[in-house]
């Protein structure tokens, strides 16, 4: 399965992360990206964040119109992906080098309560809605990944 990179996303720390045109990927994360709380965010297990265009969408059906890609942290939104089988364990492609393994869901934390008109930001919490959640990837094959490459899912 396959789909592409619709919008990379870096920040100085903290949310809203802002629209890049590219970015190198180390295995700590985005070299053109910093994390507030590097603690908690960041390092070789949660090198990159991603999440699913199709997801910000049906959030914003919903009415959380705030949303956007990057709001949330995200490092990669990826657009055409069934974000039903991203799930840890499985790896993806990033453009032509690029590949990272699905260590985990994201916690999703309170500075993303803004984004949603209820300020529930345990919407996007796989504990209590499966299947709207953020990964985290860990990088298996660094390189550089730019908007519009292709996204291919790789089952175990």
């Amino acid at each position: 399965m396959s789909g592409r990179i619709f919008q990379i996303s870096v920040s100085a720390g903290g949310v809203p992360k802002t629209a890049i045109s590219q970015a190198t990927v180390t295995v700590t994360g985005l070299a053109e990206d910093h994390q507030g709380t590097p603690k908690i965010h960041g390092g070789p297990e949660k090198a990159v964040c991603l999440w699913s265009l199709e997801i910000i969408q049906q959030l914003q059906q919903e009415g959380h119109r705030a949303l956007k890609p990057g709001c949330a942290g995200e490092n990669v939104t990826l657009a055409g992906v069934d974000w039903s089988l991203v799930v840890p364990g499985v790896q993806l492609a990033l453009g032509p080098t690029v590949k990272l393994e699905v260590v985990s869901y994201t916690t999703p934390c309170r500075k993303n309560m803004r984004w949603f008109s209820d300020r529930r930001y345990s919407r996007i919490n796989q504990k209590h809605h499966p299947g709207f959640s953020r990964v985290y990837g860990r990088v298996v094959q660094p390189g550089v990944i730019t908007t519009g490459d292709t996204a291919l899912l790789i089952t175990p």
